[in-house]
């Protein structure tokens, strides 16, 4: 009988079995209403469902008649019996939550013994998300006991705050339970601090144990429960005054700063010992981690208070918590809550240090989110230095040490090692012996003598290159912003930077002389000084240029050998068309293209562009690429979608393009805009862009596609591969113009209108300047040469960075001597088309 396994049940051998046994022999009918509902539910069980459910609800209905009629004394022994009933093990299953609510709500009288039979029950549900809703029911009991009656529960709160803190439970419901414990806990104990709120095995909180257990006091006890209650990425003013007054009152300053410390740089944790999925983790598997689910706030709440009690001190530590967790392979698995902390915190310490760190960790964590948390950090530091953002960003470079023309050198061992920029895209490591021989390769002595420095020199010169490509990322995203510069601030944060600086003197910049009479701007070459006595100061862009001007300048960079660090002079420039202008809010310049998606979306990534992934999902049918430009005041959308009646898996393998439109940001929101609105050198950077998408992705642009016999897309293949040029490849033609006749190549080689033709002597060839695809004369049969992965035009300089361009030259010198070919898939395609 149900009576008896409860009876036998409630005893314990404690203080409370007495209670127990009261309150089911004071209800036993409701016991008996409770047997009889069960065996209903059996009999019926597998058969007759609509008859069982009819029954079911009879009998759950006289159930809540006679608990709507119990008395105050009755109805609290009826809420400790159905406790005391619920059952969720693996032989049944039931629960009486919507009997117990309301009941603990009305009955009053609630003695201390009645409430820690509840607690202690609560703790003994198998699920741990039962245990958590059971446990906020008995607390609305616990909340209507006086003070003394409180003081007499609290072993049984403590140990349901110690079995909460161990469990996996919704967090929102976790959170809420926990505040409302360690609030009960405190009006009995001020001293206290409950187990388990400092977790017991983590190594970065033993400093706070140690303090805990040696020098407890109320003060704290309330600055630890103050920690603990941040549950949000970013604390209120009155948190933070109230930190700051309860860490002075407990003298935490210093012990804030050791569990920093101790986050940043301590051991981590083993999921073998402890962690989420111990339980049912299986194998040789597991992971390390530095903070536990459930000990998140407190963690959180120490990065905050050392933010603002540590000063400078405590800089170093939040960057390198916030790479620790947030960054890839530090082995430890992310948390992006606990980087996020770190890095907000950063943004508020005030201290012109926390500008390099944030710096230094844009350039290394790659996760969407915190990147983002990162650029609102920059901004929030710019904003309390009272600088732009820009401005900020361009302070926080960090020099690594470097002389001012970005090298570094040490004495090891006799050996001289620098680590020097040698220009845009190369930091080089060499050795100079005693005897006044350099060398890339680590000489023996330096390797078997100083191992520790040269660690350090290779860690330098990895970081160095990783500044010198952000950096050449970000000034290249200057030519949108238009913006100017007072010529002191330039020369200092630009020019005269040991990093940035190799980037810049390799630019044409414009110059405004406070002198000058008719106030224009003055464009002065690569590495010239500028005269007169300049004030302001802009990047040159061609869209603001004369065609004179252009052209002078590109004869200038390629007579004098002058390669930029990106295309500037070279750079294609793309104006609104009529057909714009007419469709308004947006471009189909570059729709109804087939690309390579793998590709497409790789693209995205490495130029900055957000975007969704296309595939057999939901929400993976459309996708928008997105991007800033402008100083972040303009968003360029690229919409692109899976290529019609394309078959295959998760992902598609071809994607088609469509429609470019622009957005104005407007306070936190973006604001879709007409095209004519759109500034000139927004529509232009993000037009190249989206260019240089198509034109690297394209199908039109694979060699190989011709193989694959009659195909969906065969007619836009024929069409793309040899059709009109697009802006860059006009630029590419301009370019080739001025290299042509420095070449040895000059007399087999001329251009004609979107070809470079090539005469060998075997036949002639045409190689189109947008897909670098050939066709062969007299009729223009297609030749499939398919590049190597060796780069065939190292020694012909080239004025700026083109994969296609040095392409087209590679294939031009191959086909000029083309009795030489030794690949005898092309000698075939080529004595076949000569015929």
């Amino acid at each position: 009988m149900l009576y008896d396994a409860l009876v036998a049940e409630s005893r314990r051998n404690d203080s409370l079995d007495d209670v127990r046994s009261a309150a089911l022999d004071r209800v036993r009918w409701l016991v008996d209403l409770l047997e009889g509902q069960r065996s209903e539910f059996r009999r019926f069980m597998g058969h007759a469902f609509r008859r069982s459910r009819a029954a079911g609800a009879a009998a759950q209905a006289g159930i809540d008649r006679r608990l709507a009629g119990c008395a105050d004394e009755e109805g609290r022994a009826a809420v400790l019996c159905l406790m005391m009933a619920t059952r969720f093990d693996n032989t049944s299953w039931w629960e009486y939550d919507a009997e117990i609510e309301p009941l603990i709500s009305r009955v009053r009288g609630w003695t201390p013994d009645e409430v820690a039979v509840m607690l202690l029950r609560a703790t003994e549900y198998a699920k741990g998300y039962r245990f958590a809703h059971a446990l906020g029911l008995v607390l609305n009991a616990v909340d209507q006991l006086d003070a003394n009656d409180r003081r007499a529960v609290t072993p049984w709160l403590r140990h349901a705050h110690t079995q909460l803190m161990d469990i996996t439970v919704e967090a929102r419901l976790r959170a809420s339970l926990v505040q409302r414990l360690r609030a009960l806990l405190a009006s009995v104990d001020e001293a206290h601090i409950p187990e388990g709120l400092i977790p017991a095995d983590a190594p970065w909180a033993a400093p706070l144990r140690d303090r805990a257990k040696t020098s407890p006091t109320p003060e704290l006890a309330s600055f630890v429960r103050h920690l603990v209650s941040l549950s949000g990425p970013r604390p209120t003013q009155r948190w933070r005054g109230t930190c700051l007054e309860l860490a002075d009152a407990a003298s935490a300053r210093d012990l804030v700063a050791d569990v920093l410390r101790a986050l940043a740089g301590d051991d981590p944790l083993c999921s073998t010992d402890s962690g989420a999925h111990t339980g049912w983790i299986h194998g040789d598997h597991h992971y390390h981690y530095v903070v536990h689910q459930n000990d998140g706030d407190l963690a959180r709440g120490v990065v905050w208070a050392a933010a603002l009690t540590g000063g400078p001190a405590a800089v170093r530590h939040l960057g390198a918590l916030a790479l620790r967790t947030g960054g890839q392979g530090t082995g430890v698995i992310e948390d992006l809550k606990l980087a996020g902390a770190a890095v907000n915190a950063l943004a508020e310490t005030g201290d012109p240090a926390s500008l390099e760190t944030l710096w230094r960790l844009r350039s290394r964590i790659k996760h969407r989110a915190l990147r983002k948390q990162l650029d609102t950090a920059l901004v929030t530091a710019a904003g309390k230095q009272g600088i732009t953002a820009g401005q900020l960003i361009e302070r926080s470079v960090p020099d690594h040490g470097l002389a001012p023309d970005g090298s570094l050198e040490r004495e090891l061992g006799g050996h001289r090692v620098r680590v020097a920029i040698e220009d845009a895209a190369t930091v080089r490591l060499t050795f100079t012996r005693p005897d006044g021989g350099t060398t890339r390769t680590a000489p023996a002595a330096v390797k078997d003598g100083f191992p520790g420095e040269l660690q350090e020199l290779k860690a330098l010169a990895k970081e160095v290159r990783g500044t010198l490509s952000a950096e050449r990322a970000r000034v290249e995203a200057l030519m949108s912003a238009g913006r100017e510069w007072p010529y002191d601030e330039w020369c200092r944060y630009y020019r005269d930077h040991p990093v940035t600086g190799v980037l810049v003197r390799g630019l044409i910049w414009e110059f405004h002389d406070v002198g000058d009479a008719d106030g224009e701007w003055r464009a002065v070459p690569p590495m010239a000084e500028p005269p007169g006595e300049p004030e302001r100061v802009r990047l040159w862009h061609p869209i603001r240029a004369s065609a004179d001007e252009v052209r002078a300048w590109r004869e200038r960079l390629v007579a004098e050998r002058l390669r930029q660090p990106f295309k500037q002079a070279f750079r294609e420039i793309y104006l609104l068309t009529p057909a714009e202008e007419e469709t308004g809010l947006y471009s189909n310049r570059f729709a109804a293209h087939i690309v390579h998606y793998g590709q497409l979306y790789a693209l995205f990534k490495e130029r900055g562009w957000q975007a969704n992934f296309l595939g057999r999902h939901d929400g993976g049918y459309d996708g928008t690429a997105r991007a800033e430009f402008g100083d972040g005041e303009w968003r360029a959308c690229f919409h692109h979608e899976p290529a019609a009646d394309e078959d295959g898996g998760y992902a598609p393998e071809h994607a088609a393009t469509d429609q470019v439109r622009f957005e104005r940001r407007d306070g936190r929101r973006w604001r879709e805009v007409p095209l004519a609105e759109v500034p000139p050198l927004v529509f232009s950077e993000a037009m190249r862009d989206v260019d240089l998408f198509v034109g690297v992705t394209s199908i039109a642009a694979d060699p190989d596609w011709t193989d694959r016999g009659e195909d969906r897309h065969a007619v836009y293949w024929r069409t793309a591969t040899f059709g009109a040029l697009t802006a860059s490849a006009e630029v590419r033609r301009e370019a080739l113009e001025r290299i042509l006749p420095r070449l040895r190549i000059a007399g087999r080689c001329s251009l004609d209108g979107r070809f470079l033709v090539v005469r060998g002597d075997l036949t002639t060839y045409r190689i189109h300047l947008g897909s670098a695809n050939i066709l062969m004369e007299p009729d223009d049969a297609y030749l499939c040469v398919v590049p190597s992965r060796s780069k065939g035009t190292g020694k012909v300089f080239l004025p700026f960075e083109d994969d296609r361009l040095s392409l087209i030259l590679s294939k031009a010198f191959l086909l000029a001597a083309d009795t030489k070919i030794t690949d005898e898939t092309i000698v075939r395609q080529i004595k076949r088309g000569a015929r």
